[in-house]
């Protein structure tokens, strides 16, 4: 890990909130920013009546295209949110785990909270059902006569369903027109489905969607050469004002979720990160890693480190909440740049946001094959489905303490490094043999940051079953631990029966900790040695194209 890995270490002994801002400092950053992004000049357009924003996976007002069309083409605003009880009740698709952990949960829950929050001050309001979407909205739509439904549109394919079903509901409502003579033929309310969850909109980019380069470095290069992010929205002084009438016929606002409501609980976690939920503490920790801690100059250095909040810029669970636009982000990259420092760092963070918009743009390419066992090229491959050995990685008892610490790290806390997450899909896919998907599944039910773009893209690719064929790497676990946790810092920090041992073997304790379940594949400490056994020593029945 780099050199600030014993100092973050002995800062995370208890667990730190994450931004480390008081709820304050977070509000007068999410203050400051909205005051940037507000146009005293912007006027509605005129559409009158009603539009509905209905809030999916961007829980956010600033930066939302949604909230300021649906603003523009109306007099009054619904902003909706549907707990659907297939997401935080329902299973996942072939394994059957939880589709919404408790933490994930009660992070959306303040998510939601805050959004609620921040309408408020915009003079809105956000409207709350229990149930599905297609059922809620007509019957909204119906209650304050809505026009159009607005609402960002996603790519993969149980949220398209939705789409769909959302459409043919609003298809059946009838909207009466106005007029002196009320002559004006009946109209359905339309739905508008807007592109916001990439940092380069879809229509920018130097190629379509099904001609999408399978190797991110030529999507990377064609993007940065060829197209343009788009400004952030600016937004008017207010939203308001909400509809006048219908709320009581659909009984009122509603309220935001508790975790006992949707039948969750969850214990309050000792150590680690807790990430706090919602727009503010997203623009606060923003606010926080770039500006105040000054952490943005430094981030390719210290990005692959594993303890404590600030190795990396741990903006993922509200990117993936859409709590946060990536352009936003940007566009503070940009300002520090200015104002600070242009460095490979500040640059850094563009270059993943970029890898995000990648997995997002793949999923539209090749749609559910990025579920499937054989991923986007269809690569047959035989796995195991070991009950017992799978436990014994999700539960972090493999018998190396790399995989456990990062293994217990997801289920106290519902996050894990980046490095992390590579070496312990690596060691299930490769050193058990366990079929990818049992993993990509448990990350689905644990990960605060999940979406399923990317957790699926990055799954793919560590599996080796991925669109570009040349992510097919193995990741030798001794070679990670002395690069990455060389005085075995991090796995003392989650397994504290190693903190006695010498801190060269905490990594290596041999009868000191629990028995390995499995040999290792390979266990030599060079780079070079990985790739040559991944391309020379790989069982041969395990990648076959499929005829």
């Amino acid at each position: 890990m780099s050199s600030s890995s014993s100092s973050s270490s002995r800062g995370a002994l208890a667990a730190a909130a994450v931004p480390s801002l008081s709820a304050d400092e977070a509000g007068a950053a999410a203050d400051e920013a909205f005051l940037r992004y507000t146009s005293p000049s912007m006027r509605r357009s005129g559409g009158g009546g009603v539009a509905i924003v209905w809030f999916r996976n961007d829980l956010r007002v600033l930066d939302n295209e949604a909230v300021v069309r649906a603003w523009a083409a109306s007099d009054a605003v619904l902003p909706v949110y549907c707990v659907d009880p297939r997401i935080s009740a329902g299973s996942t698709h072939y394994f059957g785990f939880p589709k919404t952990g408790a933490l994930r949960a009660q992070f959306l829950i303040e998510c939601l909270e805050d959004l609620k929050r921040n309408l408020t001050k915009q003079g809105l309001d956000l409207l709350i059902r229990h149930g599905k979407p297609e059922d809620i909205l007509p019957s909204i739509a119906k209650a304050v006569t809505a026009h159009t439904v607005y609402a960002h549109q996603e790519t993969c394919s149980e949220e398209l369903l939705v789409e769909h079903l959302v459409r043919k509901g609003l298809e059946q409502v009838v909207i009466p027109q106005g007029g002196a003579s009320n002559q004006k033929k009946p109209r359905n309310p339309k739905l508008q489905l807007i592109w916001g969850a990439t940092l380069y909109h879809v229509d920018d980019l130097p190629f379509s969607v099904n001609n999408l380069p399978d190797v991110y470095t030529q999507f990377r290069k064609a993007v940065e050469s060829k197209s343009s992010v788009r400004n952030c929205s600016k937004l008017p002084p207010s939203l308001g004002p909400p509809p006048g009438s219908g709320l009581d016929e659909i009984g009122g606002w509603g309220t935001v979720p508790t975790l006992e409501s949707l039948g969750l609980s969850m214990t309050k976690a000792e150590k680690g990160m807790h990430f706090v939920g919602g727009e503010s503490a997203a623009l606060g920790r923003v606010h926080e890693y770039f500006w105040k801690k000054d952490q943005l100059k430094v981030y390719k250095k210290t990005r692959n480190g594993m303890l404590g909040p600030d190795y990396s810029t741990k903006f993922s669970p509200w990117l993936a909440s859409g709590s946060l636009s990536p352009r936003y982000i940007c566009e503070e990259v940009k300002r520090y740049e200015k104002q600070r420092i242009a460095n490979d760092s500040t640059y850094w963070v563009l270059f993943e946001l970029i890898w995000r918009d990648y997995f997002r743009f793949i999923s539209a390419k090749y749609g559910n094959s990025i579920f499937h066992l054989g991923g986007p090229r269809n690569v047959e491959s035989k796995w195991s489905q070991d009950q017992a050995l799978f436990e014994s990685w999700r539960d972090g008892r493999t018998g190396y303490p790399l995989i456990d610490a990062n293994m217990k790290e997801l289920l106290a806390t519902g996050f894990m490094s980046n490095r992390g997450r590579q070496i312990v899909c690596s060691f299930l896919v490769r050193d058990m043999g366990i079929d990818w998907r049992m993993g990509a599944e448990w990350f689905e039910t644990c990960l605060l940051d999940y979406d399923p773009a990317s957790n699926y893209g990055n799954w793919t690719y560590g599996a080796g079953v991925g669109n570009d064929p040349r992510e097919d790497r193995y990741f030798s676990i001794p070679k990670q631990a002395k690069t990455y946790d060389p005085d075995g810092e991090y796995v003392a920090y989650w397994l504290p029966e190693l903190r006695s041992i010498a801190k060269e073997r905490r990594n290596f304790p041999g009868a000191s900790y629990i028995k390995q379940v499995v040999p290792l594949k390979f266990d030599g400490g060079h780079q070079k040695r990985d790739q040559q056994f991944n391309r020379q020593r790989r069982p041969v029945h395990m990648y076959r194209r499929q005829k």
